[in-house]
């Protein structure tokens, strides 16, 4: 497997993201852009890139902090505040970074989709509603909330959020709006609700920042991801 950095520029700033694909494979195959948690581009997202070039895709992982940095959650959590005042900042980092998805060579440019964590999801949804050329956006414990819901008539790819009941990130009522705003687009989206689960339910490391309702689940863990691989398999084929 070929892991690389691979930076790009959005405003004068200089990002750096992580590319890993399996060389020994033939042909192109489809693309996956990976947005990480609020505070940026760590191990953990670096890990499922890997596991997705395993599996037979081209994994790219984007930094939305600059420098490839990781910050603490408070300085991140200021970052996230203005993206989502204005999506047009992230969406903007978000195309860029999909375009270094598409130039590699092995990459199925017809075949793309993006995916995220926390904020990371956010981001994803926000590249959908920007109309990028999307076959599916998947949010992992992803905000929902958007300063621009009218965008997701842009959505041209499939929707699948995985939430959990009892994240204090993202309360019923947000739910019961993004259920609106794609049923309103007539959006072809899934929402799968984890029962007793909280927020960043994806990372094994959470419980090291003790915050409330922030834990590790592993079989939501588990479906999840599963859940993402079928949608993979409904909207690319097998790989």
């Amino acid at each position: 497997m070929k892991t690389t950095d691979i930076d790009y520029a959005v405003g004068g700033t200089k990002y750096i993201g992580y590319l890993a694909v399996d060389e020994a494979r033939a042909g192109k195959r489809p693309g996956v852009l990976l947005a990480p948690e609020g505070p940026g581009l760590g191990d953990l997202c670096k890990s499922f890139a890997r596991k997705l070039a395993d599996l037979g895709y081209v994994a790219y992982a984007m930094d939305y902090h600059g420098g490839g940095r990781v910050l603490e959650l408070p300085d991140a959590i200021g970052r996230i505040q203005a993206f989502m005042a204005n999506p047009q900042g992230i969406r903007d980092i978000a195309t860029t970074a999909l375009g270094v998805l598409k130039s590699q060579p092995q990459t199925d440019t017809s075949r793309l989709a993006a995916i995220g964590y926390c904020f990371g999801g956010t981001t994803a949804l926000e590249l959908a509603r920007s109309g990028a050329d999307l076959k599916a956006a998947v949010g992992f414990h992803s905000g929902l909330g958007t300063a621009r819901p009218q965008d997701a008539a842009n959505i041209k790819g499939k929707i699948l959020v995985n939430i959990g009941v009892d994240d204090p990130v993202i309360p019923k009522e947000q739910r019961a709006a993004f259920e609106q705003e794609m049923s309103a687009a007539k959006v072809d989206w899934r929402m799968n609700l984890y029962g007793g689960v909280g927020h960043s339910f994806t990372n094994p490391d959470v419980s090291r920042l003790n915050r409330p309702g922030f834990a590790y689940h592993a079989p939501s863990d588990r479906r999840s991801w599963a859940a993402m691989l079928d949608l993979f398999d409904e909207v690319f084929g097998k790989v």
